[in-house]
């Protein structure tokens, strides 16, 4: 029973962050409606967008933070609550200050799900699953981003964008209720477990406060190389994402001119790939690091040469100019970036211990997440001053290469620590 649980845990988490993206892509796909109703123009548009990372950004470690102090069920039951209440408040946004508000306080809300996931992970699953269990939880966003196209694009047309944005918080609501139902912070709490499946439980995850007394103080942690690099290679994969999630859909409609309706479809392509790199990822981690007996080999082989691969790609993608040679280029860079996507929380779970992996993967999903507030901005003011996307989209490669290139750089193997069936390595 204890095997099947974590797993149909993990699905919820799969769901949840679904709705997370489908959330927060929806103000993309409907942002050329929301722009001529409001009168925004380029720069300012780019300052919606970041606006949700003020919140999102700093909420992603105070979310972390408080996993580790309250428990990731409190966490994720108060975030998506928030999130989607301030969702469905984008419908009476009246103008620009308005908008910014919303966008703000929606951000926080979201900001607290992956670095609680990873807690969540790390209470239930032995450590050669984690990186499979974070890659399925995360699994669910880019399939919630592909999803927004398809029904935003259609509710914004047939009902309005207002009325699309009041549906997809009533979503998050209803997830919220079957959370509460259903999750607990590790197994020895849940009441769907007996005595037996929490005792086998317990012999694979022991309880994390057994290792409070031993872990350092948080700081200790932040100072690591190993993280920092992490951290920054984590913004290069985030600046890819959040230049994608924010910017293409407009630049599907104001520069391959496609209706709504169309753009829709086609932006929901390289999501749809992306959720294939992230759903598999972990387990291709996973796999290595189970034959090789080396975890960081595993996770710097899938993290270095995919980020390097998503560089190039999303650069290309600025110079070419078929829609079709774009999307392919896009598809592929997000393939491979998503690929990444498990493996700067494995790192997190192969070198800190659990008392201290929400703070710790708050902090660097803060730092990478600061690329939310600098993309869409930077990008937005990069179109205003030259007229094109392309000075755009080759920035966002360049950061992306440094990122990979930190990475490969500053995360060195120490020594190896045996774990039960292989070897563990700790980052430095």
């Amino acid at each position: 029973m204890y095997a099947r649980l974590r797993w149909f845990i993990i699905l919820l988490l799969f769901i949840g962050g679904g709705i997370s993206y489908l959330d927060r892509a929806a103000l993309s796909i409907a942002a050329p409606m929301i722009a001529h109703d409001l009168s925004l123009d380029p720069a300012r548009l780019g300052i919606v967008f970041s606006s949700f990372f003020f919140g999102y950004a700093l909420f992603c470690f105070v979310g972390g933070y408080a996993s580790d102090k309250i428990g990731p069920k409190n966490v994720f039951s108060i975030a998506m609550t928030v999130w989607s209440v301030f969702c469905g408040l984008t419908a009476v946004a009246t103008g620009l200050v308005s908008l910014l508000v919303i966008r703000v306080i929606f951000g926080m809300g979201e900001g607290p799900f992956s670095s609680t996931a990873s807690k969540l992970v790390s209470n239930w699953f032995p450590r050669n699953e984690q990186a499979s269990a974070v890659g399925l939880a995360n699994a669910g966003q880019p399939l919630g981003a592909a999803m927004a196209g398809p029904v935003v694009g259609f509710i914004a047309v047939a009902a309005g964008w207002r009325i699309s944005f009041v549906v997809i918080a009533v979503v998050g609501l209803i997830w919220t209720v079957a959370w509460l139902i259903c999750a607990t912070d590790r197994p020895s709490q849940h009441r769907w477990l007996d005595a037996t499946d929490k005792q086998a439980a317990a012999q694979v995850v022991p309880d994390p406060a057994a290792a409070t007394e031993t872990a350092l103080p948080l700081g200790a942690y932040l100072r690591r190389p190993a993280i920092l690099a992490t951290a920054f290679a984590f913004f290069g994969y985030a600046y890819i994402l959040y230049f994608f999630l924010s910017w293409f859909p407009t630049y599907l409609a104001t520069v391959q001119h496609l209706s709504i309706q169309r753009m829709g479809f086609v932006n929901a392509i390289p999501w749809l790939i992306g959720f294939i790199g992230l759903g598999s990822g972990g387990f291709v981690a996973d796999a290595i690091y189970r034959r090789t007996g080396n975890a960081l080999f595993a996770r710097k082989l899938i993290l270095v040469g995919s980020l390097a691969i998503a560089a190039v790609c999303v650069a290309l993608a600025g110079i070419v100019t078929s829609i079709v040679s774009v999307v392919a280029l896009m598809a592929v860079s997000v393939f491979f970036m998503y690929l990444t996507g498990n493996t700067y929380f494995a790192i997190i779970l192969d070198t800190v211990p659990p008392a201290r992996v929400g703070g710790v993967g708050g902090f660097v999903h803060l730092i990478a997440n600061l690329a939310g507030i600098v993309a869409p901005s930077a990008t937005g003011f990069l179109i205003e001053g030259t007229g094109s996307f392309s000075s755009a989209f080759v920035l966002t490669g360049a950061i992306a290469i440094c990122g990979a290139v930190s990475v490969a750089v500053l995360v060195r193997q120490d020594r190896p620590e045996k774990l039960p069936g292989a070897a563990r390595v700790r980052p430095v």
